[in-house]
């Protein structure tokens, strides 16, 4: 058998692991979807009027806000789901089993990559849920294409991506699993500091190169053109740009961890 074939059928073995463990626990992914959720509802039925008033001149609409509101919501769930990842891979470092599998015969990253696989396809399938619980609610995206969809879709999966390996780097640098939490903890930080809620214009002068040029709001401002039909500009650059050098930096960071072998 080649290294290739070796390198996916024990990647493929990790990935089941993780998916079991998902399956088992999964109060975990449930807790962190709670956030996204609670938030949607929340601006939706309570602030929902008085934030879209800023949006439609003057003019109270929900749906209107809710419209705005969904992409930042859905990237926001990506950073929740993400952080059950690094409080994996910690807990997987601090309870010794990362130290077993290193004594057997098996493809060493594939246990890096097993986190990473399940980890995008928990963020997929909680992307899914939060969009459902938002067309329930009266999101609708009538005037995408079937190739704006699949590009939407891609730029989910690229941004999981890139933040699950952020994540990973955070689980292996974290001393239990408490700390991972914590440390993970920008994940759902920086949406709120975006353009996910409010338009950058309408933020102070001073704050606004900090909502701007961060990772989420140009991945936000690309999905709702996507998604909603408005202008994409630069913004569709710099996500893919972002999403490429998060993702390259938290494979050189989680992989070179990793390899140190600290615990």
């Amino acid at each position: 058998m080649s290294s290739l074939s070796l390198a996916v059928r024990d990647s493929a073995t990790m990935l089941r692991r993780n998916l079991l463990h998902a399956r088992r626990y999964p109060s975990l992914t449930l807790n962190l979807l709670l956030t996204p959720i609670m938030l949607l509802l929340l601006f939706v039925y309570i602030f929902g009027d008085a934030m879209s008033a800023g949006l439609t001149g003057g003019v109270p609409d929900r749906s209107a806000y809710l419209a705005y509101l969904v992409p930042g919501l859905l990237l926001m769930t990506i950073g929740s789901t993400t952080i059950g990842t690094a409080v994996s891979v910690s807990n997987d470092m601090s309870e010794g089993i990362i130290a077993r599998f290193r004594t057997m015969a098996i493809h060493r990253p594939s246990v890096l990559v097993g986190h990473v696989v399940g980890s995008v396809l928990q963020s997929v399938a909680s992307v899914v849920l939060v969009g459902a619980v938002a067309v329930a609610l009266g999101f609708r995206s009538v005037d995408a294409t079937a190739l704006e969809w699949l590009a939407a879709l891609g730029l989910l999966v690229l941004f999981s991506l890139a933040l699950t390996w952020i994540a990973v780097g955070m689980g292996l640098v974290s001393p239990n699993a408490e700390a991972a939490s914590n440390n993970a903890m920008p994940l759902i930080l920086l949406p709120l500091l975006s353009s996910a809620f409010t338009p950058v214009d309408s933020m102070p002068g001073w704050f606004r190169p900090i909502a701007e040029y961060q990772p989420f709001t140009p991945a936000i401002e690309t999905l709702r053109g996507l998604l909603l039909g408005g202008e994409i500009g630069a913004n569709g650059w710099l996500a893919a740009g972002w999403c490429v050098g998060l993702t390259v930096l938290g494979y050189v960071w989680a992989t070179a961890r990793f390899n140190q072998d600290p615990r």
